[in-house]
């Protein structure tokens, strides 16, 4: 449920200025609307900010070490949870508006309207799936059904199957779709991922049907849930902009995937699970993450690169998610932003990650001399 307006006491104010980084993000649905009312070199700017500026800041405001109280009350935490609430009617209003709007705008030439797509694209992708992930892990229906609308805007609904049953069960094993192997490149792993993440998702949840005696088609399944939104979106988009609003549409949703895959590869990047033999691995750790404290980029990101904690702790907030630092979970150089896109450039992510990747192995598993055996592996490596 939404949480109830209450009164500000004084002594919270200073808990406040805390919030207010993490607002940040409701700057970019002006700027979307400046780009599109100016046209012209401001369409540039979408991107520029999103990956360059919180770039900039990040190397000068450094890192944030400090960490919440995991256990504050739900009543504590409603300036954080209406970040992400209020996010959905915003983007939805901003991104279906300026399909009706673009298809009609004169002063708008059609590369402009695709790279504007192109830039909000990079939004949805950065910030609205992002927020879909903070609201599909909550336990109330509004919440997660707020997710499941963020990610039909972006044709992706599937990923809160994926993520929920697959990546967190899996994650950093070879079971596991969304955990990038060494040296595999992003333009290998993406590919892959958009492929295999869709069947995974499908089969987890007929599984899950199957083991109650059910048919995947039953009712019960989110997948007709997700296909009839997603459709619901794209006839939106084709009534509001035509086809050219439509293909605008698809765009930016395909942009928003990309977005969101770059992160899936730099999370886990090179990073595995000890294997015990029989099928089991290792219980996940902090160390099965990579982690950034950079302090700009985690209020974009409403700390998604404390993302050690994430996977320890799922069930805890953005605020009070826990920064872990280099003697619990290896960490990356650099925030997500550059992460990112210096994935891009397959030579440049080696050399800046496989040593890392080395010398977390060194670190925890000295004792493990073979590891080409959790390279791509189908099945559990030997013992």
């Amino acid at each position: 449920m939404i949480p109830s307006p209450r009164t500000v006491p004084a002594t919270e104010l200073a808990r406040l200025s805390h919030v207010l980084p993490f607002w940040l993000s409701f700057l970019l649905i002006p700027l979307t609307w400046f780009c599109a009312l100016t046209g012209g070199w401001a369409i540039a700017l979408l991107p520029l900010v999103t990956w360059f500026l919180f770039s900039l800041l990040d190397a000068a405001l450094g890192l944030n070490l400090d960490n919440g109280d995991p256990g504050a009350e739900e009543t504590d935490l409603y300036w954080y949870r209406l970040v992400t609430l209020i996010w959905v009617p915003l983007q939805f209003v901003t991104l279906f508006g300026l399909v009706y709007y673009t298809t009609r705008a004169a002063h708008l030439e059609p590369a402009e309207r695709i790279f504007l797509f192109f830039g909000i694209g990079v939004i949805t992708g950065t910030i609205g799936i992002n927020y879909s992930h903070e609201l599909m892990h909550q336990r109330n229906r509004l919440e997660r059904w707020l997710a499941d609308l963020l990610l039909a805007m972006v044709f992706y609904s599937h990923f809160r199957s994926e993520h929920l049953l697959v990546h967190h069960r899996h994650v950093a094993t070879p079971r596991d779709t969304v955990t990038a192997r060494y040296n595999e490149g992003f333009h290998r792993f993406y590919p892959r991922v958009l492929k295999q993440s869709l069947i995974s998702a499908f089969n987890a949840e007929a599984a899950m049907l199957a083991r109650r005696g059910l048919a995947w088609h039953h009712r019960s399944n989110p997948f007709l849930r997700y296909w009839g939104l997603q459709i619901g979106f794209a006839a939106l988009a084709l009534l509001l902009g035509g086809w050219a609003g439509l293909g605008l549409f698809a765009l930016q949703a395909g942009v928003a995937i990309w977005q969101l895959e770059l992160v899936n590869y730099i999370e886990h990047y090179g990073l595995t699970r000890k294997y015990l033999g029989n099928g089991n691995y290792e219980h996940v750790q902090p160390r099965h993450s990579w982690n950034a404290a950079h302090r700009a980029s985690n209020w974009l990101l409403i700390n998604l690169q404390r993302h050690s904690d994430h996977h320890f702790r799922p069930d805890r907030r953005f605020p009070v998610l826990q920064n872990y630092g280099p003697d619990e979970a290896p960490q990356l150089p650099y925030g997500y932003p550059v992460m990112t896109m210096a994935a891009m450039v397959p030579p440049l992510w080696r050399r800046i990650m496989n040593p890392r990747v080395r010398a977390w192995r060194r670190r925890y598993y000295p004792e493990i001399h073979d590891w080409s055996a959790y390279k791509n592996a189908t099945n559990p490596p030997p013992r």
